[in-house]
């Protein structure tokens, strides 16, 4: 059974940093691109980072370009969102994804999502 659980989420002043997680399990995660994609209240869910099964590639939305950064360790089945420079435009339910293709804008398998809020 694949398993990927997100952790980090919470609550954060606008201009703060939050540190997501994902820890993947029941599947070979370095054969996987993964995914980071939010979607806020009333809005689609849409990719805002991504990173390829073996590292090297990374992809961000435009409006994350510069503040956020994925990066994966495959020997822990782990992927990571450092953000910075939060805004309030940030605030979402985060799921990190796991993806038979890099940058693709749905998922073979979800994670249950994080909240992120950030305040003014």
């Amino acid at each position: 059974q694949v398993q990927l659980v997100e952790s980090g989420g919470g609550w954060v002043q606008a201009g703060g940093s939050l540190s997501l997680s994902c820890a993947a399990s029941g599947l070979t995660f370095s054969s996987y691109a993964m995914g980071w994609f939010r979607q806020a209240p009333g809005k689609e869910r849409d990719l805002v980072a991504a990173v390829s099964s073996s590292g090297i590639r990374r992809y961000y939305e435009d409006s994350v370009k510069g503040r956020f950064t994925v990066s994966r360790d495959n020997a822990k089945n782990t992927v990571y969102l450092q953000m910075n420079s939060l805004k309030p435009e940030d605030t979402a339910v985060y799921y990190c994804a796991a993806q038979s293709t890099y940058r693709s804008n749905w998922a073979d398998y979800w994670g249950q999502g994080t909240q992120v809020t950030v305040s003014s």
